[in-house]
């Protein structure tokens, strides 16, 4: 699949080898040691010369697939899924869907007071508001406890954000968080993450509000001791009160927690340190991610993401029970009576460092969802990438698609070429009803828009549904949003939760009920209505938007 363009990739299709590759080193040493921002956005208009997205590799069913209905175990259907990544199997009882942002931002100030021994926060990055300070606050007071108490004395702060995003303007997430890392400088870490892919020409020229849509840390995951929140929420005051998405809560999960853990320390050891001072450096021996040469910077990244991945699955290999026999399902072997009903597989996709395992994994799940069975889907930028598109369009499955309509997305109402965005999702949903429509799909493929007024929509993931089931046995959630961004550009994270806990499976059944309820099924009319004109540039600029927004 197509790497994101880089400006390097923009001078060779210009140029001929030999002049390119002068230009590149010359550009290369020039721009090396200088950390400048502004400048035009032209540059932006590089990833529309990129690839499209190819047709998906085919993948065969075999037995125990997710469209298959088998007598193994629900298990059976999903055990692919611990070929590419740890299963970590918990008890159904120990997760819970939070529903608010408020419950969201509650449990993780709650958590923070009562830690003893690690929070690791990763996300895009921290706002500056009031309540972002009182989260700060819950930090600054659990750090103190922890010297002043004997029972936590070990207390370990971490955090993860994106260096462009966390850096934009005088007032920002570094400086939400200096005072801490000043007072409490053996206790605390934050790593801010830095694309290889915005370097040279293009970071020297692309203006600080727009540098963030190279490419980002993504990831949302809010760890407290043993137990962690997974989310697409970022730690800002609208996702604490009036922006919508979704969030899950797994209480006493260890192996789980020091999965996350260790991943946000893996990717946090490839990043920039921030230090007292506000500068920021590198750990030693690590290649740094625009100053070093690219491609040494993804493959250290790699393998040191990797590791943690890798060590994971062997430790699990390894300490496999006999009764963990691939023809055993979830129920089989006392499982029930343990009360370890469900599985948890992280996904982690890192393609700018040649990660790519939850887009396997997903397009798996989209190739096996079987006839008679549904799967709801959902994402607050309805932008699916080309290979999701085809294999939705070409599965058996019913759909029934959750995106925000034009009121509710998080850009509407924004100055200059953001102010666009909306619309643009409209012309591509538009585009994807059309093509419904003519492939005759209309009654197994449904579109719908969330309202409500006041709020934006955020939430991102997926229910199955399996054939003749009124509740689902599996979700995703976590930060991607099936689009270009999440699969080519970003760092993300989400988990698949395959659960035959009924309390589980019926918490999510509400969870997914709530948020369609709030939402109208797209028609042909839909698009007739004055305020889903789109205007010709618009149109026009749309593939530029799906590709960094």
């Amino acid at each position: 699949m197509a790497a994101p363009m880089s400006w390097r990739r923009l001078v060779y299709s210009v140029y001929p080898p030999a002049i390119a590759g002068v230009f590149t080193r010359i550009s290369d040493r020039i721009f090396r040691a200088r950390d400048r921002r502004g400048g035009s956005s032209v540059l932006l208009l590089a990833p529309l010369l990129a690839e499209a997205d190819p047709a998906p590799r085919r993948v065969s069913r075999p037995a125990g697939s997710a469209g298959a209905q088998g007598t193994e175990g629900l298990f059976g259907h999903f055990r692919w899924m611990a070929e590419h990544v740890p299963a970590f199997r918990v008890p159904g009882t120990h997760i819970h869907i939070l529903t608010s942002p408020d419950q969201f931002y509650q449990a993780m100030k709650a958590r923070i007071k009562t830690a003893k021994r690690r929070v690791v926060m990763a996300s895009l990055y921290l706002g500056t508001g009031q309540l972002e300070q009182e989260l700060v606050d819950c930090m600054e007071d659990a750090l103190q406890r922890s010297q002043d108490n004997s029972d936590s004395p070990d207390l370990k702060v971490s955090v993860l954000l994106d260096y462009t995003r966390g850096s934009r303007g005088q007032i920002n997430s570094r400086t939400m968080l200096l005072p801490l890392l000043q007072r409490f400088t053996s206790q605390m870490r934050v790593s801010l993450y830095h694309t290889p892919d915005l370097r040279g020409l293009l970071r020297l020229l692309v203006p600080q509000r727009f540098n963030e849509t190279i490419g980002v840390q993504h990831i949302k995951v809010y760890l407290f001791d043993d137990s962690i929140i997974i989310s697409g929420a970022n730690l800002s005051d609208s996702y604490f009160t009036n922006r919508q998405d979704r969030y899950v809560l797994l209480e006493n999960c260890g192996e789980v927690a020091d999965f996350f853990a260790d991943l946000v320390e893996a990717v946090g050891d490839v990043s920039l340190q921030l230090q007292p001072d506000d500068s920021v450096t590198m750990l030693e021996g690590m290649v740094h991610p625009y100053k070093g040469n690219r491609q040494d910077f993804s493959t250290a990244a790699r393998k040191r993401i990797m590791e943690v991945v890798n060590t994971a699955q062997m430790r699990q290999q390894l300490t496999n029970r006999p009764e963990d026999s691939e023809d055993e399902g979830l129920s089989d072997g006392g499982l029930s009576d343990g009360g370890e009903d469900t599985w948890v597989f992280p996904l982690v996709q890192m393609k700018p460092l040649g990660i790519q395992v939850d887009e396997q994994v997903t397009q798996r799940l989209l190739t096996d969802a079987g006839p008679n069975s549904t799967v709801f889907l959902t994402s607050g930028y309805f932008n699916l990438t080309r290979a999701y598109m085809r294999l939705v369009l070409g599965a058996g499955a019913g759909y029934r698609i959750l995106t925000a309509s034009p009121e509710v997305n998080g850009f509407f109402g924004a100055k200059g070429v953001a102010g666009a965005i909306p619309a643009a999702y409209v012309h591509i949903a538009r585009q994807f009803y059309n093509q419904v429509c003519s492939l005759g799909q209309q009654e197994r493929i449904h579109l719908h828009e969330y309202h409500r007024p006041e709020w934006t929509f955020h939430a991102k993931g997926l229910w199955y549904y399996l054939q003749g089931k009124d509740r689902p046995c599996l979700t995703l959630i976590g930060s991607p949003n099936f689009g270009y961004r999440s699969v080519h550009r970003d760092l993300e994270a989400q988990i698949a939760i395959v659960t035959e806990n009924k309390v589980l499976q019926s918490q999510l059944q509400e969870e997914q009920e709530r948020l369609y309820q709030r939402s109208t099924e797209v028609s042909s009319s839909t698009f007739e209505q004055p305020d889903r004109h789109v205007k010709l540039w618009v149109k026009l600029v749309t593939p530029l938007i799906k590709n960094f927004f």
